[in-house]
């Protein structure tokens, strides 16, 4: 096997215009070509009409440049980046852990190990929010599991390229015209 035929995991940011339907397509591309999607986080941009698709998928090189190839031929898609393992990656982490009096005290110095937050408290349960990098999440996740998590909720993991350069940049807004196609 080379290295072209070994799934590795990539993040793309796809450009796309804020159009209903627009996410589905992208969605469908991915389903179609038996690829799962890891993660999905989808958002407004600087501009109004522009909206920006996060995805983390694990596919070897040869299929991530079919899907790129793919996607560039979906008229709302602007432009797509591929970000590097050293771009800035954040998730959102919702978790309601089961929190008596007698454990009350131990869950609460994981939530400030963490950097977390306690959103919400009742008599037998915390719920903490946590941002960060998957591996933050994750362990934070490992650390809360001994207690019993009732429930969780998790989002797609967003992220940008480290320094001044954006995703917009060189191109101004796009890089395809809306009639240009």
């Amino acid at each position: 096997m080379s290295e072209n035929d070994t799934p590795v995991t990539h993040t793309l940011s796809v450009l796309v215009l804020n159009e209903p339907g627009v996410l589905a397509r992208v969605a469908a591309l991915f389903a179609r070509r038996g690829f799962n999607i890891e993660s999905l986080a989808v958002g407004p941009t600087e501009h109004a009409d522009i909206s920006r698709i996060t995805l983390v998928a694990n596919v070897d090189q040869v299929n991530l440049e079919q899907l790129t190839k793919q996607l560039n031929k979906l008229v709302e898609v602007i432009k797509i980046v591929e970000l590097d393992p050293g771009s800035v990656r954040r998730e959102l982490l919702l978790v309601k852990v089961r929190a008596t009096a007698e454990i009350r005290s131990q869950v609460l110095e994981i939530v400030q190990l963490f950097r977390a937050k306690t959103v919400d408290a009742s008599t037998d349960a915390i719920t903490i929010e946590a941002t960060g990098g998957p591996d933050k999440i994750e362990a934070l996740l490992r650390m809360l599991e001994p207690y019993g998590i009732k429930e969780l909720v998790q989002s797609g993991m967003v992220a940008v390229g480290r320094g001044a350069r954006s995703i917009t940049d060189r191109s101004g807004r796009s890089d395809k015209s809306r009639t240009g196609r």
